[in-house]
């Protein structure tokens, strides 16, 4: 069987002793060897892809395993990602896009990881320029997880008014515990 990878010339983390090798050989998706440079490189053969990390650290099988499998199953059709968009401009066309095609009572989503800086314009967007692209349809623009717009359309639909009082800040106990603020 033949090595398939080798990574050479790093500093690549194991789980086990030595913590960190030179070198490791894949073979079939898996680890086959770890060692030293000069161990790693006699298994390699005349098909077998050679990496140079450069000194690098390597970290094997480094997994993000925050997910959301359920929301997306669920979700997946009824939201909007900006990731990648390069301007607001075209980001706030494919919410009037998204918008036209969302029956009622539906939300249009804006989720992910955008950012403001991605677009050419540099900026968010306004409420203005949200309520323009879907003035019907309950609009939820989340920004970067930290905050989020809603359109009119969406205060309409959970009822708030502009006599509808602030919510109260949430209070926390000396645990760190969230309390409710009637306690």
């Amino acid at each position: 069987m033949s090595v398939a990878t080798i990574i050479h010339n790093g500093k690549i983390a194991t789980n086990g002793v030595p913590a960190f090798v030179e070198g490791i050989a894949i073979t079939d998706g898996k680890i086959s060897a770890i060692g030293t440079d000069e161990e790693i490189m006699r298994k390699r053969g005349p098909e077998t892809l050679v990496i140079d990390a450069q000194r690098r650290t390597v970290i094997p099988g480094l997994n993000d395993s925050h997910m959301h499998p359920i929301r997306g199953g669920l979700n997946y059709n009824m939201e909007l990602r900006w990731d990648g968009v390069p301007s607001l401009a075209d980001a706030l066309t494919m919410l009037k896009r998204q918008a036209a095609r969302t029956p009622a009572p539906q939300w249009v989503r804006v989720v992910g990881g955008w950012t403001e800086f991605q677009f050419a314009e540099r900026r968010m967007p306004t409420l203005d320029e949200i309520n323009a692209a879907a003035p019907d349809t309950p609009v939820f623009v989340l920004h970067l997880y930290d905050r989020a717009l809603l359109n009119r359309a969406a205060l309409r639909a959970v009822g708030y008014t502009k006599d509808t009082p602030p919510p109260l800040p949430a209070k926390f106990n000396s645990t760190g515990t969230a309390i409710r603020p009637d306690c």
